[in-house]
């Protein structure tokens, strides 16, 4: 039997996206398993549903030390623990740094069509009211590898979301959310069937084999 794809989920909020990728996974839908829930924030909501799935919960909490790498340190050795294959970001709020392990093995998801309304301070419902400011009629939602920068990596999956004339930054982040709901899991099943090769800035997707 293949070896499941064994994901470590970073996140600092109240993993629904988390939650999600599980269910999908219990479905048979994403051959994968979560091995790790790491949180930027002690009381996260993403911890409590990971314990009460058995899956193991730990809290580095980002205040907790004096710079980003200090964090990136306890990161990185806590996923030593686990032999992770891929690192899903999924609403993390804080830096995550590849050190050249994680090139390729690291994918984040964000709540709107890079390369537009993105970058660094662009992040959950700043991101909605951005979008409703400027008046565009299309958002949407992006998975992509993860790079040493704010959303700047390759993007593997993107799912375009109108813009409603009557939207608030609610409403509008309900529906964007359900668009990642489909591409996370999504993108995690094709990166665990081998699917998926880099070209540069271009991901490309192959047929089953």
């Amino acid at each position: 039997m293949t070896r499941r794809l064994r994901v470590a989920v970073l996140l600092s909020g109240e993993g629904t996206s988390l939650e999600n990728l599980c269910e999908r996974i219990d479905a048979g839908e994403v051959p994968a398993e979560v091995v790790v829930v790491i949180a930027s924030k002690e009381k996260a909501g993403g911890l409590r549903r990971a314990e009460r799935r058995g899956i193991p919960a730990i809290a580095v909490p980002r205040r907790a030390f004096a710079s980003g790498a200090a964090f990136n340190d306890a990161l990185h050795a806590q996923l030593a623990n686990y032999d992770v294959d891929l690192v899903a970001l999924l609403g993390f709020l804080s830096v995550f740094e590849l050190r050249g392990k994680w090139n390729g093995k690291a994918i984040n998801v964000h709540p709107a069509l890079i390369p537009a309304f993105c970058g660094h301070g662009m992040y959950g419902r700043r991101v909605h009211e951005a979008v409703l400011a400027a008046g565009v009629k299309v958002s949407g939602a992006t998975v992509h590898f993860a790079d040493d920068h704010y959303d700047t990596g390759p993007i593997l999956l993107q799912e375009a979301v109108p813009v409603l004339d009557d939207d608030t930054p609610d409403s509008l982040a309900a529906r964007v959310q359900e668009a990642e709901r489909r591409l996370v899991p999504e993108a995690i099943r094709l990166i665990a069937a081998g699917r998926l090769t880099t070209q540069g800035r271009r991901v490309l997707r192959h047929p089953p084999a």
